[in-house]
């Protein structure tokens, strides 16, 4: 199953890697980020499916008010009518639920960034010192639970 996102540094067949330097089963740095940025563009990505079915759904709710406004002229019987105008009604409220999907995938690509924007200037620096060491650094979390600080 493809999910047609683009390849992620740090990922390996959608599940985050924990090479790197920092091993932790997927709590390293580039296994972080790597995630991280999956879920951004996961978030753009449904973005622009929102947008692209919320003008579908737009585009069929003026067809049925349309077709409800043809048939109360031709004098079809108004309970059809209301019928066609109900699903009028439905798919509009699609459309607008969409946008709200819009809105809210918007911000989980914000968030998402912005987190990967503070954890890069945070644990780059630290990252590439431990590389450029040559010495296999302690798991995630080792310091936090000896009372020392990474």
């Amino acid at each position: 199953m493809s999910d047609n996102l683009p390849a992620i540094p740090g990922m390996n067949h959608g599940v985050a890697s924990s090479t790197g330097g920092t091993g932790g089963g997927g709590l390293g740095f580039l296994a972080l980020a790597g995630r991280t940025a999956k879920l951004a563009a996961s978030a753009l990505f449904l973005k622009e499916g929102m947008h692209l079915l919320r003008s579908h759904m737009q585009a069929n709710a003026t067809a049925a008010l349309r077709l409800s406004e043809m048939c109360g002229q031709a004098e079809v019987e108004p309970r059809f009518t209301s019928m066609i105008e109900d699903v009028s009604t439905a798919l509009t409220g699609v459309a607008e639920a969409s946008g709200d999907m819009v809105n809210a995938a918007d911000s989980v690509d914000n968030d998402a960034r912005g987190f990967n924007n503070a954890h890069e200037s945070e644990y780059r620096p630290g990252y590439e010192a431990s590389n450029g060491a040559g010495v296999q650094q302690a798991k995630p979390g080792f310091y936090r639970r000896t009372g020392r600080r990474s």
